[in-house]
């Protein structure tokens, strides 16, 4: 078995969180073979901000639950698995991933955007959309997600209603990290069926709004001093609350021996073998 294949076929824990081992093929893969169970599974890039909370708040970690699969995210979340012997290549980000498979390493497929502004709805349903792949965005919701998880006016009942009459293989939710988990556990039993992704600003990124991290601050765990630089105001206290808190875990939960290792139960991560 080399070495992908191992990262492939591995589930780890950071700071209590589980996480899938892979690579964007594996996953790609694992979201084709998910698609035709015809069933919901719920998936969550994780990254320090993610796992922080997830130890940090008992509230978010009971949210966050609603969650099939938690993926690495972030080169400092794969730094610790790899210390440990997870022996992966490199994190799986959420604007990557969606860029891939909307590109189409989903294959002929279906799609639904949740979140966004209507421009980036737009500009992702005209980049996307390709005869020659048989990739489909069929529809979106590009309004604003309360802190509660619902959506505004009549769109809370109507987009449910129309996700199961439309019935997308894929429902990308781009509401941010926490609100985006607060929808997905306060409707994520109303829906049949669809592979669903949290992938934050990664529609931003996609539709060419926003940039995302050149590659080698990605490598080399800079992506947050990337996301600092572009929006000072927004995230400075962010990084600085969560990623001393991350350090923080780190340490504390070390001593206990407990920061990073395999998780008790993961039923979901060994489904889906290509």
């Amino acid at each position: 078995m080399n070495r992908d294949d191992r990262a492939a076929a591995t589930a780890w824990s950071v700071l209590g969180t589980p996480l899938l081992c892979t690579d964007y093929d594996g996953l790609a893969a694992r979201c084709r073979a998910w698609v035709g169970e015809q069933r919901v599974i719920a998936i969550e890039f994780a990254n320090v901000h993610i796992v922080t909370l997830r130890r940090h708040e008992r509230g978010f970690r009971e949210e966050s639950a609603a969650f099939d699969v938690f993926l690495p995210d972030g080169a400092p979340v794969a730094w610790c698995l790899n210390r440990a012997g997870a022996d992966i290549r490199r994190a799986v980000c959420g604007p990557t991933f969606m860029g891939k498979m909307l590109a189409g390493a989903a294959g002929s497929s279906t799609h639904y955007l949740l979140g966004g502004s209507e421009e980036c709805g737009q500009i992702l349903r005209e980049k996307f959309t390709d005869s020659k792949t048989g990739i489909r965005i069929i529809g979106g919701f590009h309004g604003m997600c309360g802190n509660d998880g619902t959506l505004e006016g009549e769109a809370e009942k109507e987009v449910i209603d129309e996700i199961n009459r439309l019935a997308p293989d894929y429902i990308w939710v781009g509401f941010g990290g926490s609100k985006q988990v607060t929808w997905l556990k306060r409707h994520k039993h109303l829906l049949r069926k669809g592979v669903i992704l949290g992938v934050g600003f990664a529609f931003d990124v996609n539709a060419g709004v926003k940039r995302d991290a050149p590659e080698w601050m990605q490598r080399n765990g800079l992506t947050w001093l990337f996301r600092l630089c572009s929006e000072p105001r927004r995230l400075a206290w962010r990084y600085v609350r969560y990623n001393s808190l991350f350090l923080s875990y780190l340490l504390l939960d070390g001593v206990r021996g407990c920061a990073v290792g395999r998780p008790a139960n993961f039923a979901v991560a060994n489904r889906g073998q290509e």
